[in-house]
């Protein structure tokens, strides 16, 4: 577990990173973007990762590991939306936006923590392609939620399935390193 740790925490580095770096470039401009906006973003990732991994021929220079970070990084922001809620102007520092982000994080590698103790790290035999699929799957729960007034009957909520794209493409990250 030591191991899915270290590799959890290289990855994040690099998201964290970028991330950090667009904060630098663009501000907190995405805090004015509502859950549905970050999803349909999710979702133009995922389904650009599923066109790579299905397509015989590119047309953009960029792989499959950009789109999961984007996936990685636009979930993230989705987390800190649900924390803190939607404005109408950027209103994050740098450091302020890094601590959400590291809030997030902590939270979510938790969750795979203790659900990777419960399954017994049966992600490492999977392919990144089903991954791919997992993300998928949950972003068409999510839209159906975000459908529903973001109530639910008896299912999770948003936050749970955010962590778990979060999980599902730091996964796939590993596979790819």
């Amino acid at each position: 577990m030591s191991q899915t740790s270290q590799q959890y925490d290289a990855v994040i580095a690099q998201c964290r990173d970028l991330f950090s770096n667009k904060m630098k470039d663009y501000g907190s401009a995405w805090r004015i973007l509502r859950l549905p906006s970050l999803t349909d973003q999710i979702f133009i990732k995922a389904q650009r990762i599923r066109g790579l991994q299905t397509l015989s021929e590119s047309k953009v220079d960029e792989g499959q590991e950009s789109e999961f970070i984007g996936i990685i990084n636009y979930s993230i922001m989705a987390l800190i939306q649900l924390q803190l809620g939607v404005v109408e102007q950027p209103d994050l520092s740098l450091e302020e936006a890094l601590k959400a982000y590291d809030e997030q994080v902590s939270i979510t590698k938790k969750l795979m923590m203790d659900k990777n103790h419960d399954y017994g790290e049966a992600w490492r035999d999977m392919r990144v392609s089903s991954l791919t699929d997992l993300i998928l799957q949950k972003l068409l729960r999510v839209k159906q939620i975000e459908d529903n007034a973001g109530k639910t009957i008896v299912s999770e909520g948003l936050d749970a399935n955010y962590q778990d794209m979060v999980n599902y493409a730091v996964f796939a990250m590993i596979h790819l390193s």
